[in-house]
């Protein structure tokens, strides 16, 4: 469901803006989906009021003024949203602080006007110190939300405190941020058992595309298990 929901908002982002017909073959290699589920996409937008002219064949465009159907926050809902956007937007890497202001402005188009203000003027603020060190270079932290996602196994380069380089290979479930570094949880195949990695000493990771052989909600009850939420550095 949550996938068919974010694909239908891609098609509406795809059909705003464009004054002349984009053709469903267009659309569908934009959003990477068949034909057929091009089609079925617009039907449903179609069922919640979205005025999408055209036809296969001729192309299809969305006259103005649809929005989503408002969505029925309370006001600390609307400021936790707020809030966590702002704090993803300051410690996590540029594509997801992206991503994140990206889905409140979806979430702020589909609310009345006083629920709205509540989101532009929300006076929870995420502060961003000085002598906060940054976050690791970007490149791969989204290998590794990705890696964490599809459940890969990941190449690292890793430094212990002392400097010394290792190479690992890491079945990553979890990333918990504190204050402007990273740390990896994560079934470490040469220990043997669960670790943590400091993200601020990555030398370098990979995905090859292997899956690990057990399921990620699996890897974070047994870490828990084992742990209590803690575990051993590197």
């Amino acid at each position: 469901m949550a996938i068919r929901a974010t694909r239908l908002l891609h098609l509406l982002d795809a059909l705003r803006g464009r004054r002349r017909p984009v053709a469903g073959a267009q659309l569908a290699t934009t959003l990477g989906v068949s034909l057929r589920t091009l089609y079925r996409d617009i039907a449903t937008l179609r069922a919640q009021g979205a005025d999408i002219l055209g036809d296969p064949g001729v192309g299809y465009v969305l006259r103005p003024g649809f929005l989503l159907p408002a969505l029925n926050f309370s006001e600390d809902e609307l400021e936790a949203l707020t809030l966590g956007a702002r704090w993803v937007a300051r410690q996590a890497d540029p594509d997801l602080a992206q991503a994140a202001q990206r889905a409140v402005a979806r979430i702020a188009a589909t609310l009345p006007g006083t629920l709205r203000l509540a989101i532009e003027t929300s006076g929870l603020l995420v502060p961003n110190p000085k002598h906060t060190p940054p976050l690791p270079p970007a490149p791969w932290l989204p290998v590794l939300r990705r890696g964490i996602r599809l459940e890969h196994v990941l190449r690292m380069e890793y430094a212990d405190a002392g400097g010394k380089v290792s190479q690992r290979r890491i079945w990553p479930f979890a990333m918990a941020f504190f204050g402007g570094y990273g740390m990896i949880a994560a079934w470490c195949e040469l220990r043997g058992d669960f670790r943590h990695f400091r993200a601020d000493r990555v030398v370098a990771l990979a995905d090859d595309g292997e899956r690990h052989p057990s399921r990620r909600h699996l890897l974070i009850k047994r870490w828990r298990a084992a742990t209590g939420d803690g575990g051993s550095d590197c």
